[in-house]
């Protein structure tokens, strides 16, 4: 029969494999969770990358995908790891317009989802890409913008563009998402439905800046700085562009996957920036601007 002793020291040796395995618990449950942590903030810089603007059939949203948003955050460290976002000042900007061949002689608008609001899809085949850039006037409730719309660059985008502003598609329209997270400020209109789902009832192909990659390029999914006052069309995945577009107000990183079609000049600004100025409605970095805008028509100068 074992002496009080040797309980007692068979106890003691019972406890220290105890109090070990609680620790080695204890360190596992703690690597676990800074693992967990990384790989948490990892899902959201992709989601963010590529959420961000989104047109129709957006699950939001969503502005113009993503980011985007970011959908965010985006938010950059000064330390160097692998989880580190870059900031705008790191990353590259739009690549130089080179015009690939055959720069607007096909433009094909093929049937999507179903009209929005009634329109008449515009001329398919070949588009003039002179002059190199059309004017336009945006009126809103909130202030005029004026566009100088790349038809040198994107003239396919352009057609559509402009034949959808012609025929009144976006008179009376609201501008449905405003985001304003530290990596993508837009505001994104085009949607008579003010969903983030409606279109034209047509889709057509990617122009500049997809066009200065090659098919599968890996740098396609690579974000660049797309440049405050840069007009360019929201999709839900390259070749899906219709008739929502988002005016960026500040500097907004974004993989070359949405068609630039333009630029917005000082007074377009000026607007843009009163509505991010007053927010999203409810709060957060990505919803409805709480400053209502509606679209009152776009014509060409």
């Amino acid at each position: 029969m074992p002496t009080n002793e040797q309980r007692r020291a068979a106890a003691k040796r019972k406890l220290e494999r105890q109090m070990e395995r609680r620790a080695e618990e204890d360190r596992k449950r703690r690597l676990y969770t800074i693992i967990g942590s990384a790989v948490a903030g990892l899902v959201v810089v992709g989601a963010v990358v590529a959420t961000i603007v989104v047109t129709s059939r957006d699950s939001d949203d969503q502005t113009a995908s993503s980011a985007p948003e970011t959908t965010t955050t985006e938010a950059t460290t000064e330390t160097s790891s692998p989880f580190d976002v870059p900031g705008p000042a790191e990353l590259g900007g739009l690549p130089p317009f080179v015009a690939p061949a055959g720069l607007g002689s096909n433009c094909q608008y093929p049937e999507a989802e179903e009209a929005s609001k009634p329109n008449t899809p515009p001329r398919t085949g070949r588009v003039p890409t002179e002059p190199a850039e059309v004017s336009a006037s945006m009126s809103t409730n909130q202030g005029n913008i004026g566009l100088l719309l790349d038809n040198g660059k994107s003239p396919c985008t352009v057609n559509s563009f402009a034949s959808l502003a012609q025929q009144g598609f976006f008179n009376d329209t609201p501008c449905h998402r405003l985001t304003t997270s530290e990596s993508l400020g837009v505001l994104q209109c085009g949607d008579p439905t003010g969903q983030g789902t409606g279109g034209p009832g047509y889709e057509f192909a990617n122009e500049y800046p997809t066009d200065q990659f090659q098919p599968g390029d890996p740098k396609l999914n690579e974000p660049v700085v797309y440049p405050r006052g840069t007009l360019a069309m929201a999709n839900a995945g390259p070749g899906t562009n219709g008739s929502q577009f988002f005016l960026v107000y500040q500097d907004s990183q974004l993989p070359p996957l949405y068609t630039v079609f333009g630029t917005i000049d000082e007074t377009g600004l000026a607007t843009l920036d009163k509505i991010a100025a007053a927010g999203v409605d409810g709060g957060g970095p990505d919803g409805a601007p709480k400053l209502a805008t509606t679209v009152k028509s776009i014509l060409l100068d």
